[in-house]
């Protein structure tokens, strides 16, 4: 398998003529003026996207962006600036800008900018969709169109679109790691409309993650489409939601975005490093019931949250944030490993070469247990059973969210039975865990569909989770009794 630091860093010498000795100029500028550490982040993006609406293509768009963001970090302050020209005065305007944080006269420094090695590849990037012709996109639209159509009379409108970007970056840092990566993403979105006797229901559903054109070998344009007109046809058939406090069974996979909001943020080390995440200052403390485990792992293979290095320069890596209900570290970027004396997590993200860096999760996920998920069903008089969200809000400093859920059904007498809509969860995420009484055997990573937003900056990230049953969360439906 190809090595993507050393293409990344081919890339930016053979198109821009950025070599180690540009880099060593350009850092020695940054610490001109006595900063502690300087950062170099190169980025080469291509992204495009094509939407489908009416049997039809709307739009049609490709995006190229290219530049270098320069941080410079003297103690707990970052000086930071950014160009979008790789011409080399460009740059060093850049790197003086930045080493302003630090008020010493300025002096030279020499720095050793030498690539340093090879990275982990759990992703390829010899395929990607960026460089495939827009009619064969076209074509995977049109296909989707057909089959949520075929799928039941009713469906009336199909709307859809494909995504796709390579990222190709490169970090240089005065601590002398140099080390690159391409990335490759891509994320299909079909949403189909059902009229019946004057009744109209929309479902939205999708997939992707970190691959090229095989993506759509193992999940279908058609598979996709027929979920989606599925789904909207239940919603005819669904019966309003119950109100108030039941139990609740979150299915295996995409219910996993509840645990990556109502937790995984305030395991986010800059939060507790500033003492405003209800986890701080509790390392070692039971915080959820000993059936939790909850690691972020951003080595899954073709995970869309997966990441070979992080934007720091940092290998991800497998990191257990909640062990059997105990508290075992945060998501650590640089800074923030500093200050609690401890490794960097391979957390450190940023959404461009634009933006400053942030702990960030990768792939959030709850491990198996021992349990059936069909017993634990059966396990429930009455309840709620949840499959797929369609995202909420969390409070970071004390946990509290409320999350739509976008397809769920009533449980009664340990059997699935009427489909309901409109139905909202509401509850607090250490409380939550606090409630987790059985854990299934069927753990599953959802489809790459999900984005994290943070500060204004958003990043591909996954979610995964086992068959997990809640013993009471509150229920926001319009139904009582």
């Amino acid at each position: 398998m190809p090595n993507p630091s050393t293409e990344a860093q081919a890339l930016f010498a053979g198109r821009y003529n950025i070599d180690p000795a540009v880099m060593s100029g350009i850092l020695s500028v940054a610490l001109s003026r006595g900063g502690d550490f300087a950062e170099l982040f190169f980025e080469h993006r291509t992204n495009g996207t094509i939407t489908w609406e009416d049997q039809r293509v709307k739009s049609a768009s490709r995006h190229v962006a290219q530049g270098v963001g320069i941080r410079v970090v003297k103690g707990d302050a970052i000086g930071y600036a950014y160009t979008e020209s790789l011409d080399l005065a460009a740059m060093r305007r850049a790197a003086e800008t930045a080493s302003r944080i630090s008020g010493d006269p300025e002096r030279p420094r020499p720095i050793d900018a030498t690539p340093s090695g090879s990275v982990g590849a759990y992703y390829e990037a010899g395929d990607p969709l960026t460089a495939r012709p827009p009619a064969e996109k076209v074509a995977l639209l049109e296909r989707a169109d057909l089959a949520a159509r075929a799928y039941h009379p009713s469906i009336t409108r199909v709307d859809a679109s494909v995504s796709d970007e390579l990222k190709i970056i490169l970090v240089a840092r005065s601590d002398g790691k140099v080390i690159g990566d391409i990335q490759p993403l891509i994320r299909v979105n079909v949403s189909a409309l059902s009229e019946r006797d004057g009744s109209r229901r929309l479902a939205r559903t999708g997939g992707g993650g970190r691959l090229g054109m095989e993506y759509f070998e193992a999940v279908t344009p058609e598979e996709t489409a027929r979920d989606a007109a599925r789904q909207a046809l239940l919603q005819h058939d669904a019966v309003e939601a119950p109100a108030g406090t039941l139990p609740v069974v979150l299915a295996a996979g995409d219910s996993g975005i509840l645990l990556h909001e109502a937790i995984g943020h305030g395991l986010e080390a800059d939060f507790n490093r500033k003492g405003t995440s209800n986890y701080s200052g509790r390392i070692g403390e039971l915080v959820a019931s000993p059936l939790v485990t909850v690691v972020d792992d951003g080595t899954i293979p073709n995970s869309r949250g997966s990441i070979n290095i992080d934007d720091e320069g940092n290998e991800t890596g497998r990191t257990v944030l909640i062990e059997n209900g105990i508290l075992r570290g945060y998501l650590q970027d640089q800074m923030s490993a500093g200050h609690f004396g401890v490794r960097p997590t391979g957390s450190g993200r940023r959404e461009t070469f634009k933006d400053y860096i942030m702990p960030r999760m990768t792939n959030t996920l709850m491990l198996a247990g021992q349990e059936s998920p069909e017993d634990i069903i059966r396990g429930v008089d009455r309840g709620i059973y949840c499959i797929s969200f369609s995202g909420g809000q969390v409070n970071i400093s004390n946990g509290d969210f409320v999350f739509s859920v976008t397809e769920a059904y009533m449980i009664e007498n340990g059997r699935l039975t009427a489909p309901i809509r409109d139905v909202n969860l509401i509850g607090n995420g250490p409380d939550v865990l606090s409630k987790v009484s059985r854990v299934g055997s069927d753990y599953r990573l959802s489809d790459g569909r999900w984005t994290c937003g943070k500060d204004g900056q958003s990043v591909p990230v996954g979610v995964g989770l086992p068959t997990v049953l809640i013993s009471g969360i509150t229920v926001g439906g319009t139904s009582v009794g």
